[in-house]
């Protein structure tokens, strides 16, 4: 049984950083890619980067690409988002998702209706 659990969220000043946690597991890794999303109040859920668990390779939508880092730590089962440079419109509800690998291309697609489980989320609130 796949489980992802979040923790990191919380209220920062524009400009800041956070770091998100998902700790996974339930499932095999070479096989999925993890990815954090986000919904804010009133839009739909969106795609904000996804790490492969085969070959470590990443995706990160454009808005975030310099800002946003996402990391994973193989031996402790768990995926990381550092978020700098915050602004208020990165204000959302951030879940963490399994996505399942293409086997021939080892490729995935970092959107969310892709993804077979999802965390519980975690707020992300940035304001002054």
């Amino acid at each position: 049984q796949v489980q992802l659990v979040e923790s990191g969220g919380g209220l920062v000043q524009p400009g800041g950083s956070l770091r998100l946690s998902c700790a996974a597991s339930g499932f095999t890794w070479d096989n999925y890619a993890i990815g954090w999303f986000r919904q804010a109040p009133g839009k739909e859920r969106e795609g904000v980067s996804c790490i492969s668990g085969r070959d470590g390779r990443t995706y990160a939508e454009d808005s975030v690409k310099g800002r946003f880092t996402i990391s994973r730590d193989n031996a402790k089962n768990t995926v990381y988002l550092q978020m700098n440079s915050l602004k208020p419109e990165d204000t959302a509800v951030y879940y963490c998702g399994v996505i399942r690998i293409i086997p021939i291309t080892s490729t995935f697609y970092c959107t969310r209706t892709r993804v077979g489980s999802w965390g519980q989320g975690t707020q992300v609130t940035v304001s002054s």
